[in-house]
């Protein structure tokens, strides 16, 4: 299968890309990377692989060891631009996040949002995570004016998270964790036919999801569509995504 993952130029997550990359490739899936204007290899947010405070809050190490071979892959290096994508020749599509300002870029994008109108109609896997599920809540189908996740079941970055993160290091980092003034959570409920179809899924702020431990993750599924809270679920949004392609 040939799976769709755009990115901005800069700060996308680190875990978010680094492992569905890494899983979905390890299972003889080709994962082809999309930038706004294909013009080079994008790069993860820095603090991410060095530490947002004291050495602290960024990726975990298998992580930061796939991104580090992703750096030097061809698909990787040689980006699709985003006018250049035609959605039908994908056969999944994956939105990661990242809360870093280079995340505007993407998230704020009216022509990726044109792609990801043409990819929803395909009814063809569908996966976001963290800010990712923002590019879906801006998403309209013209044809039929309503919002793509109007009537899907979702998560997203949860606010008491997004909120704590901000707390605990706007002294050092300012609004590093504010990528808008609207939590992320607020946009995405606002954007459902029903506050219900919203899941936030279990109070979690450390545990983060492993290889071989999903315990702490979570990840909600509505049909062809996947979605999942912060990088502490990418594994299992990993495996529950490459579930769907089959």
């Amino acid at each position: 299968m040939r799976i769709l993952l755009p990115l901005p130029d800069r700060d996308f997550d680190v875990t978010e890309v680094a492992v569905p990359w890494k899983l979905l490739t390890d299972l003889g899936h080709e994962v082809v990377f999309a930038t706004e204007h294909g013009d080079g290899p994008p790069a993860a947010d820095p603090l991410l692989l060095t530490g947002v405070l004291f050495g602290q809050l960024g990726a975990e190490r298998e992580p930061k060891e796939f991104y580090e071979q992703l750096t030097g892959e061809t698909a990787f290096r040689h980006p699709v631009a985003w006018a250049d994508l035609r959605p039908e020749a994908y056969d999944g599509l994956i939105l990661p996040g990242g809360h870093a300002p280079g995340m505007r870029q993407y998230l704020g994008s009216g022509l990726l949002r044109e792609k990801i109108t043409e990819f929803w109609r395909l009814d063809r896997p569908v996966g976001a995570i963290c800010h990712g599920v923002l590019a879906l809540a801006r998403t309209r189908d013209p044809a039929t004016g309503r919002g793509v996740l109007a009537d899907r079941r979702t998560t997203c970055l949860p606010g008491y998270m997004e909120r704590t993160a901000y707390y605990l290091t706007a002294w050092r980092r300012g609004r590093y964790y504010r990528t808008y003034p609207a939590y992320v959570e607020d946009e995405v409920v606002a954007a459902l036919d029903d506050p219900a179809q919203f899941e936030r899924g279990p109070i979690e702020l450390r545990r983060r999801g492993t290889a071989t431990d999903d315990t702490p993750a979570f990840v909600v599924q509505d049909g062809n569509y996947l979605s999942a809270r912060w990088p502490g679920d990418a594994y299992l949004f990993a495996r529950r995504f490459a579930a769907m392609l089959t």
